[in-house]
């Protein structure tokens, strides 16, 4: 399917998204945010997508909200927005989500790259929430996602002070997995989508589900989570392939 504010194709299991508003920046208005929408379902029910990638262009990844659609909303048009569309698929897809960012990841924008699971930055990549800075606060997981990530006080600065971090210093925070150059970034981002593409599928969802729970559990409540999930693999296709695999000395055949 075509679409007006993004491309999308699937490459070697790998469903890769890519914002296309480049004279906005990828502002994040309601027309991409459903198109947005639109292709993540798509790609949660095609069983040969098994890692995603949202990306976006070499100047920004995402420069936040379109605030020329923001300025005239009221509370009860902006309450659920967020969550009823991206934010909220991502917050509950089986499947991992690479954010490759390069360039301006401001605001919603930096808050859609959080969305995801792990984080693939080029070296002109900035992150930060400068929403203060017209009036408003993070609405879409910021406060949440930033203090759960590189802590309170940290977290406390980003977005009082409204000032970007960049690249190196979110992979020293632990917002970012990996740093590439600019012209490397989606190659980076698609070696790291292949390496997860490969492993079997319904481990890695357990995978995601035990880390995610991590964050909102107490450690006794998550181990006794994770304990419940590892047991289930036992009654796949893949653990037995996967053992018989290992002592056969062969590459395995995932189910």
């Amino acid at each position: 399917m075509t679409y007006d504010t993004i491309v999308a194709s699937v490459e070697d299991q790998i469903g890769i998204i890519q914002l296309n508003r480049p004279e906005a920046l990828n502002a994040l208005n309601d027309h991409l945010l459903s198109e947005l929408a639109e292709v993540l379902k798509n790609f949660l029910k095609d069983d040969k997508v098994r890692c995603i990638i949202i990306a976006g262009g070499e100047k920004a990844f995402c420069a936040g909200a379109d605030v020329n659609e923001m300025i005239s909303r009221e509370p009860r048009d902006i309450l659920d927005r967020f969550t009823s569309s991206i934010f909220g698929l991502l917050r509950h897809c089986p499947k991992p989500v690479i954010a490759a960012v390069s360039g301006y990841c401001f605001a919603g924008g930096c808050e859609l790259a959080l969305a995801c699971d792990m984080i693939v930055a080029s070296e002109t990549a900035k992150f930060g929430q400068p929403e203060i800075n017209v009036g408003i606060m993070p609405g879409a997981g910021g406060t949440q996602r930033w203090t759960r990530t590189v802590g309170k006080a940290r977290a406390m600065e980003v977005m009082l002070t409204g000032a970007p971090i960049d690249a190196r210093k979110a992979l020293e925070w632990g917002i970012v997995n990996r740093v590439a150059p600019v012209e490397e970034l989606l190659n980076e981002a698609k070696r790291l989508a292949a390496a997860i593409a490969a492993k079997p599928a319904f481990a890695a969802r357990m995978v995601k589900d035990a880390v995610l729970k991590a964050q909102d559990m107490p450690l006794e409540s998550g181990l006794d989570y994770e304990n419940r999930l590892f047991a289930m693999l036992f009654g796949t296709d893949d653990q037995k392939e996967g053992m018989r695999a290992f002592l056969e000395k062969r590459k395995p055949q995932w189910k």
